[in-house]
């Protein structure tokens, strides 16, 4: 995406590093926060009307309210969700990450400004009320929607257990937002609708849509199709450069190309985080 570049070109240099661990020493922040004085947290939440009165902190502390209460549950998948931050921002860069992190924010704190301005203008007097219902779960929602997206055949462990593609619960984590969307109340609404809006822009700004029309899909079955039956069957399309394998040792295993190495090296999911770059000029 051209504009994108241009804004890592101009504003690269304040990318935030290893923007995964940040949030979940935020959390760790509050949990302990939560413990020792449970009464602060009151005043961190994402309140316009207490801020508009001049409390401005809570644009930004309420970052450091949990997604849920502290229990081996939400360790386990604030771990599942760190892991997949990491990936993501391996793969699309540190900057992209924060842009795609930050407009979640952003775009949360504008709806529950928006939603205050509506119920304020129909009450007739200041509403207060609604800083419970913003928090960053769906931003972590968000990072796995589009972690399913990138990698829809990714097999990951759930719960370490339990083997499953990711593309399947990206459709049941869609699902349950559906639920949560059409059963919940406006304030419910507006947090799920602004915590994934950037989900939204940054995958239709950033995909070609024309590829998932009818006649683009067949035309692209037709084209395998047609290489299939013209490709001996021995010949290989996909080779890891660092172990080997191809896309006949499994039919689960994902293949990207490096875009830091000199040259065209393809990796599988395995090796595509690990592997030692190759540089031609060293």
């Amino acid at each position: 995406m051209k504009f994108l570049n241009k804004l890592e070109r101009k504003f690269g240099k304040y990318t935030i590093r290893n923007l995964p661990a940040v949030i979940i020493a935020l959390y760790t922040a509050g949990y302990l926060i939560s413990l020792l004085m449970p009464d602060v947290l009151s005043y961190c939440t994402l309140e316009p009307a207490y801020i508009l009165r001049g409390q401005i902190w809570r644009i930004v502390t309420w970052l450091l309210i949990p997604p849920s209460g502290l229990s081996i549950f939400t360790i386990i998948m604030l771990y599942f969700y760190f892991s997949l931050g990491k990936i993501l921002e391996r793969t699309w860069g540190a900057f992209r990450f924060n842009v795609y992190i930050f407009a979640g924010l952003i775009f949360t704190v504008l709806g529950a400004f928006v939603l205050y301005f509506i119920y304020s203008a129909s009450q007739g007097a200041p509403v207060v009320g609604f800083g419970p219902y913003f928090s960053t779960y769906y931003i972590n929602m968000s990072i796995f929607l589009a972690f399913a997206l990138s990698y829809p055949n990714m097999e990951v462990m759930l719960y370490f257990l339990i083997p499953i593609k990711i593309k399947w619960m990206g459709l049941l984590y869609g699902a349950l937002l559906l639920v949560d969307f059409a059963q919940g109340n406006w304030a419910v609404r507006t947090a799920i609708f602004a915590s994934l809006l950037n989900f939204l822009i940054f995958f239709l700004s950033t995909r070609n849509m024309q590829r998932y029309s009818p006649k683009e899909v067949r035309r692209r079955q037709e084209f395998k199709r047609n290489v299939a039956k013209a490709r001996p069957k021995s010949v290989s399309v996909h080779r890891c450069a660092v172990c080997g394998r191809t896309e006949k040792d499994g039919d689960l295993l994902e293949f990207r190309f490096c875009s830091k190495c000199d040259g065209n090296y393809e990796y599988c999911q395995d090796h595509l985080f690990t592997h030692q770059h190759i540089r031609k000029n060293q």
